[in-house]
């Protein structure tokens, strides 16, 4: 695309437009993964949706590809695309709580810490995963896994309308009562089928939550996972918390000699009423020595704000994941071999537990059809060196190939990296032909494909 025609989309937008040359370039085409080094032909920071529909038409028309970044989380770096439209709704971050209705309608640029921020001052909140920069549209589409999951289900099971520019540039309402092959297709469907230009919730009443981060020396990470495993399959839904496998993090209550050891952890929250919270914490101070713990009364938003700081915008990333069933004790052993060998304190190798409210809703009813496994696992590694690049992909995919053998087919959507493409059909299961089929209704020449591409049928 040459500097005449990208002339003619200034003519078009309000929004800022970077290209190369541009002295705030390369920081335009950044996205949260430090690999990501893709070079587009243009970003533009949409300032409404006017600029969404010329954009898309613009693409359309000029035969570009075009990237849509809310919140640039996408481990694959979908948020950016080399010679392509840049779509980033980064100016774009506003939610407005409707506390009659116990609603909240969010701009597409909002992180989940906007969102929280928002909705924590009327005593509400919705499921919106564990890390606050997180993009509130990309982490929905996906379908949305965090710690109120078990009580409210996925953050997309919470989604009650969206706003859309279609490829034609048409801009629609999806929900329940219009576009309702669209709405569907969107609880799940990841970015397939337009430009979401904002998101209404349904809230649920999350004020204070009774937060526990408990860390144990990985020597007793058998008896604290099978404990947990079974501990969760009776425990009430207002308890939300996920295993984990570190290297200890430099926080204030694990004492230094814990910073950068192997370490298994329990970390998540109770939402009942207050006062049932350190009962609900005791099991997991019990069951094992305590290398460090945090349990405490907090604000959600606390919470969900937690690991931000060891996740900021630069450092590298590969991603790894797969449902699982159960957590089969050949599992738990794969998890303590390899924990051994975790190369940074920032990586993440978490097990959510989504069973409860998600596994009420069928495996039809929204595009999201993983709706009869207990965990979705991921093996979310981060590094600094550029020099380590080799290293940690291969560490990553020989730990999630020795998981393969207790794993379920398919994995959460946003946790696949760029490689996983061919598993797309997979994880869809069932629901795969009718996402197809939407997506040739909405988008039949398949102008939205840099994602977890669906092809139209």
């Amino acid at each position: 695309m040459n500097a005449t025609g990208i002339d003619a989309l200034r003519d078009q937008v309000r929004g800022k437009i970077s290209t190369a040359g541009d002295a705030d370039y390369d920081a335009a085409r950044a996205v949260h993964n430090g690999m990501i080094d893709k070079k587009p032909a243009a970003v533009v920071k949409v300032s409404q949706v006017a600029d969404v529909i010329a954009c898309v038409n613009f693409a359309r028309d000029n035969a570009l590809d075009l990237a849509i970044r809310g919140g640039g989380h996408s481990a694959p770096g979908f948020g950016t695309w080399d010679n392509a439209l840049v779509i980033d709704f980064a100016n774009t971050t506003g939610v407005r709580v409707d506390p009659a209705k116990g609603t909240a309608r969010s701009d597409a640029g909002a992180t989940w810490a906007d969102f929280n921020h928002a909705t924590h001052a009327f005593g509400l909140a919705t499921t919106g995963g564990i890390v606050g920069t997180t993009g509130v549209a990309g982490l929905t589409l996906g379908g949305g896994i965090g710690y109120l999951d078990r009580k409210y289900g996925l953050s997309c099971d919470n989604l009650l309308s969206a706003d859309v520019v279609t490829a034609e540039g048409k801009f629609l309402t999806a929900s329940e009562h219009e576009n309702d092959d669209l709405f569907w297709a969107l609880r799940g469907g990841g970015g397939n089928f337009g430009v979401v230009t904002s998101l209404e919730f349904q809230l649920h009443p999350v004020d204070m939550v009774h937060a526990g981060i408990v860390v144990y020396p990985l020597e007793h990470a058998e008896t604290v996972s099978k404990f947990y495993r079974d501990y969760l399959a009776n425990a009430p839904e207002e308890f939300g918390a996920f295993l984990a496998f570190a290297l200890g993090p430099p926080v204030p209550f694990l004492p230094v000699e814990w910073h950068g050891k192997p370490v298994c952890v329990v970390v998540g929250m109770w939402t009942g009423e207050q006062s049932a919270g350190p009962a609900r914490w005791q099991p997991f101070l019990d069951v094992a020595p305590v290398a460090g713990s945090m349990v405490a009364p907090m604000p959600y938003p606390a919470l969900n704000q937690a690991f931000d700081a060891m996740l900021p915008k630069g450092l590298r990333g590969y991603w790894k994941a797969d449902f699982m069933k159960e957590l089969d004790d050949g599992a738990i052993d794969v998890h303590i071999s390899h924990a051994t060998s975790i190369p940074t304190i920032p990586t993440a190798v978490h097990l959510y537990p989504i069973d409860g409210a998600v596994q009420r809703v069928g495996t039809t009813d929204t595009a999201f059809a993983n709706r009869n496994v207990k965990f979705a696992p991921v093996i979310a590694t981060f590094w600094e060196d550029p020099a380590d690049d080799a290293a940690n992909v291969a560490w990553t995919r020989e730990y999630a190939e020795a998981l393969r053998p207790f794993s379920a087919p398919g994995g959460y959507i946003n946790f696949m990296d760029g490689d996983d493409l061919p598993r797309v059909a997979e994880n869809y299961g069932p629901n795969y032909q009718r996402l197809g089929e939407v997506k040739a209704k909405y988008d039949p020449q398949n102008l939205f494909h840099v994602n977890q591409n669906i092809v139209p049928a």
